[in-house]
């Protein structure tokens, strides 16, 4: 077999050739930190209603406990920077705000496609044994991409690269290949707080933590019932995530706007109006969404916050389509439509 060096070097190039923007390299390790950020996550009931994250955090807090065989944790990151600052929508208060990574294809087939293609390298070339991930298994990859010198975990908690601001997807591929780690990235947010303070939910009880749930991306996405009325007008026209923290982070100006072209928003969920989305059944909102990340969280609660962000709008023309909506099958639908009524003044 091949030195670890020539190893690594060979991998550096063939990611590049497969479309990965970043790579790094670190032992299959976390850190003490690690696991008690982990644990006090949990212990605090901060992850909500993820209670796969608390059955799994085990496994989540090295990748030796996911899979005993690994010696290395390959850190892969591809460049999603949107062509322009994301928070320029929330004033159009007649369409919905989709989060950046989920206005083009899914990212988990693509990522997952290029991770598949440098594990099948790797196997063929040096005979080795791999797993690959990117965000389907309890996989800690923010800090493993941190301890790889991909960047540093922010104080919004998420990944920050000095080539790419705030917008990267993340992937893993664990080997039992003995790699010469990189050296784990410093921390440079220094005194700054614009992610904290761009957060419309106070979702930050510190710097480099979070509670999920006051998370606008948790409660649009992974939270089921009602969202809480507390949160409702902070979310203005929020529709599927948030990426106010993201967007205020400083280190944006070395952003890129991403080069793979199934990143770029979709021409209908670029700026979509509200009332197109409203009126959507299961079939339609199942065809829009096809191939989107979008179509797991299903009809019922997407109509859910495309009520809410009409509730914000102010605008009385969505009132026929909000009344239709207080007789839906759906009781999440039924009591964001009331609220929304409501909202716009409509008390009948």
């Amino acid at each position: 077999m091949d030195a670890p060096g020539d190893i690594r070097a060979a991998l550096v190039v063939k990611a590049r050739e497969i479309g990965f923007d970043q790579i790094g390299f670190t032992r299959a390790v976390t850190t003490d930190q690690v696991v008690e950020g982990l644990r006090a996550f949990v212990a605090e009931g901060r992850h909500g209603s993820m209670g796969w994250m608390a059955e799994r955090l085990h496994h989540r807090e090295s990748p030796v406990n996911l899979w005993p065989e690994a010696k290395t944790a390959i850190m892969l990151g591809v460049n999603y920077g949107p062509k322009e600052d994301p928070r320029l929508l929330l004033e159009e208060k007649d369409c919905g705000n989709i989060s950046v990574y989920a206005r083009g294809k899914d990212y988990h087939d693509i990522v997952k496609k290029r991770l598949k293609a440098l594990g099948r390298h790797m196997a063929e070339t040096w005979g080795c044994q791999l797993k690959v991930f990117v965000d389907t298994a309890p996989v800690a990859e923010k800090p493993l991409a941190a301890l790889a010198g991909l960047g540093w975990q922010g104080k919004h908690t998420n990944m920050v690269s000095p080539s790419f601001g705030s917008w990267l997807f993340l992937g893993a591929i664990f080997t039992d290949m003995e790699l010469v780690p990189d050296s784990p990235h410093r921390d440079q947010c220094g005194s700054c707080r614009a992610c904290l303070d761009a957060c419309p939910t106070d979702a930050f009880p510190a710097p480099y933590q979070i509670d999920a749930r006051r998370c606008i991306s948790y409660l649009t996405i992974e939270h089921k019932g009602p969202i809480p009325e507390e949160f409702r007008t902070a979310m203005g026209n929020r529709i599927y995530g948030c990426d106010d923290c993201l967007a205020a982070c400083p280190w944006n100006k070395f952003a890129q706007t991403a080069a793979e072209a199934a990143f770029h928003a979709r021409a209908e969920l670029g700026a979509p109006a509200l009332a197109d989305l409203v009126a959507l059944d299961d079939a339609g909102f199942r065809e829009i969404f096809s191939g989107s990340p979008i179509k797991r969280i299903g009809r019922d609660r997407f109509v859910r916050n495309v009520l809410y962000a009409i509730g914000n709008s102010g605008d009385p023309a969505h009132l026929p389509a909000t009344r239709r909506l207080c007789d839906d099958t759906s009781d999440i639908v039924r009591d964001a439509a009331q609220w929304a009524r409501a909202q716009l003044g409509d008390g009948a």
